[in-house]
């Protein structure tokens, strides 16, 4: 599939399942989000892998992080179960530092670049994925068990494996002019 053809039919795919990216088609993905736009050269971001016993450890923070919120057992469970709905888990972390050009917003922004170009790449090679975010980003039990320093933000965990479920190769395209307009 051409870039274009791929950035115009972009889709997330909820249901995964192994295979999950690995070896040189991983590398591919963190490569891509590497390459993302940064001012200043900063690369203000930092991924963490997670995959076999990481989900696993993974799963048990966030069942702490619901515990410890006192959010309820339902809640406890689902957050129990979440990393296991894809085989592989990229978590991005945006590294703000103090820089008199680049705005911390401006940094922020670069991370997230990371997600998209990871997940556009993975889907170049046959694989889906999802950017999840949520209030586990925020969670100062989850940024903690995840080695954030105050300086940090969960920008999302980009969910990666194969698709469940056939995921249409076209999308319907938005009406543009309720987006777009010209100066």
């Amino acid at each position: 599939m051409d870039a274009l053809t791929l950035l115009l039919n972009r889709r997330s795919a909820s249901r995964l399942t192994t295979p999950a990216p690995a070896g040189e088609a991983l590398q591919n993905i963190l490569t891509a989000g590497m390459r993302a736009p940064d001012h200043g050269a900063l690369r203000p971001w930092h991924f963490i892998v997670m995959q076999d016993e990481g989900l696993i450890k993974f799963s048990q923070l966030l069942e702490q992080a619901a515990i410890v919120g006192e959010m309820g057992p339902e809640v406890e469970e689902k957050a129990r179960h979440a990393p296991f709905r894809a085989p592989l888990i990229i978590t991005v972390i945006a590294k703000i530092v103090d820089h008199p050009k680049v705005p911390d917003w401006e940094q922020l922004v670069a991370a997230g670049c990371t997600v998209q170009a990871m997940q556009m790449a993975a889907l170049a090679q046959g694989f889906g994925g999802i950017w999840r975010s949520g209030s586990w980003t925020e969670d100062p039990i989850v940024k903690a068990g995840l080695g954030c320093a105050e300086n940090e933000k969960i920008v999302g965990f980009l969910y990666l494996g194969t698709p469940a479920l056939k995921v249409p190769s076209k999308v319907q395209q938005p009406d543009m002019s309720d987006f777009v307009s010209y100066f």
